[in-house]
């Protein structure tokens, strides 16, 4: 917990099989939607902003590349609750969630989220990799950090999302851009 107390177990299968996490059940003490992974540690972080990933597994890779800041939503849904919590410890937020399709829909769900609060939003589109453990693995800390300078303000990466859906040479498809953005 925010403390740096003991309230809950993850473990993660490392080939292929399912389930691929398993975790403690929630418990009065241990409440996903309460709490993020290593907020203990991000919170006493000097960058000025938190890394807000997708699996415990990324946020111990981040923090041993130097990325202090790492936190996980234990899971893809971000909560209000969540939210709040590192609002209260930082106050910019950079999503770096897995670039699969759900980790996309829930970077848009967590902007929404940030979004009502006092956080400055931004959104680190992973390129080559899946999920930023491997990206880290692949490219180097350099890279990454690199990638979380160029990091998206919120607004440009979901106009950019819209854009992707619409081909803007036609009509039809520069109207269905301007109607969703």
């Amino acid at each position: 917990d925010v403390r740096g107390s003991v309230i809950g177990f993850s473990g993660r299968i490392l080939d292929n099989s399912e389930p691929k996490y398993m975790n403690s059940p929630e418990t009065l003490l241990f409440n996903k939607s309460r709490n993020l992974f290593a907020l203990n540690l991000a919170k006493k972080s000097k960058k000025g902003y938190i890394i807000l990933a997708e699996g415990d597994i990324d946020v111990v890779a981040l923090h041993q590349a130097g990325f202090d800041c790492a936190v996980a939503s234990l899971g893809t849904s971000l909560t209000a609750e969540q939210a709040r919590l590192i609002s209260n410890y930082a106050k910019e937020v950079v999503i770096a969630y897995d670039g699969d399709k759900a980790g996309l829909a829930a970077s848009q769900r967590a902007i929404g989220i940030l979004d009502k609060l006092d956080v400055k939003v931004r959104v680190l589109r992973l390129t080559g990799a899946k999920d930023p453990d491997e990206y880290i693995s692949k490219f180097g800390v350099a890279a990454f950090e690199n990638l979380v300078s160029r990091s998206e303000d919120h607004i440009e990466y979901r106009l950019a999302e819209i854009v992707s859906k619409h081909p803007l040479e036609l009509d039809e498809g520069r109207v269905a851009f301007l109607k969703e953005a």
